[in-house]
């Protein structure tokens, strides 16, 4: 009897773990940004990029040599659209810390959510995928929330809104790359040449721009880079044992997270408009997201990618 019930206990543990590992993963991500907005005052976003992937090269090539994944960086059939992908990831990663060195945590976070509102768009154009009356709608009410969050009452950051949602649309090419690149590469093949590509891209106007960082701001340096590659960590222990739309569910706790982080180091507090627009965001999310795994469209995979 003991033997029956023992899979689904396993079954269940692997779950929490998995809930987790997502949990903590999106925690890393939040706390990555919070040092990128620290060190944004007086630091190049792009020298802070570079630091980021450099620090967080360390432990997945170690990791990766370690576990004798030694042909990692063998590109089986696409070099050029990884080459890209890798450059078109360094940039996403400059604009996003620019959206969150002009704006509050909790804002950016929210306008970075609009990313999987882009995708199904992109998706037609670019992969001719169809979309559903239920995902277009999810995208409009999306956007409504943007519209709310951007409404000129009270302090408005236009430059920032700008900045975010184009941050926003980068992850949702990089997205879109990825589902077609997953097909012929391997995830950590493409995630070395993204440190190691953005390394060097970031590394080029580093003589022109780069500041010597204080002894202060050097924990924060290595912070942004560790916590980067933790989150990414744990992100790939929350997908091995919890389903893909259990684990994007979590994204939404960065909100939380950023809020948090936003009150108690700058007296940040998300006003009324951004808050009802947060909610309207939130929600569209969590349609597309439910439409997809009725559908049975919402695969590990794909959703790694998204995230």
């Amino acid at each position: 009897m003991s033997d029956q019930a023992s899979p689904p206990q396993a079954h269940r543990e692997h779950v929490v773990l998995g809930m987790a590992a997502a949990m903590g993963a999106f925690f890393m991500f939040t706390v990555m940004n919070l040092f990128a907005k620290l060190l944004s005052e007086n630091h190049s976003v792009i020298e802070i990029a570079f630091y980021r992937n450099l620090i967080a090269s360390v432990p997945f090539l170690v990791a990766a040599f370690a576990f004798g994944r030694r042909d990692i960086l063998v590109v089986r059939s696409k070099p050029v659209l990884v080459g890209v992908r890798a450059a078109l990831g360094a940039l996403s990663l400059i604009v996003t810390f620019a959206a969150f060195s002009l704006m509050p945590m909790a804002d950016t976070t929210v306008l970075l959510f609009t990313s999987t509102l882009f995708v199904p768009v992109l998706g037609v154009i670019f992969l001719g995928e169809s979309v559903g009356p239920y995902r277009w709608a999810a995208v409009a009410i999306g956007f409504i929330g943007v519209v709310i969050m951007a409404h000129p009452s009270g302090q408005v950051y236009a430059l920032g809104i700008a900045v975010a949602l184009c941050a926003a649309l980068m992850h949702a090419i990089l997205q879109i790359i990825l589902r077609y690149l997953g097909r012929y590469e391997r995830p950590e093949t493409i995630a070395c040449y993204f440190f190691i590509v953005g390394t060097f891209l970031c590394a080029l106007p580093l003589p022109f721009i780069a500041v010597r960082p204080t002894l202060a701001e050097v924990p924060l340096l290595f912070g942004v880079g560790l916590s980067g590659a933790a989150a990414q960590w744990l992100l790939s222990v929350a997908f091995r044992n919890a389903r893909a739309a259990i684990v994007s569910v979590f994204n939404y706790s960065g909100i939380v997270w950023a809020t948090l982080f936003g009150w108690m180091i700058w007296q940040e507090w998300p006003l009324p408009a951004v808050m009802a627009g947060a909610a309207v965001v939130i929600a569209s999310n969590l349609l597309m997201i439910w439409r997809e795994s009725r559908l049975g469209r919402l695969s590990d995979n794909r959703i790694r990618a998204e995230l």
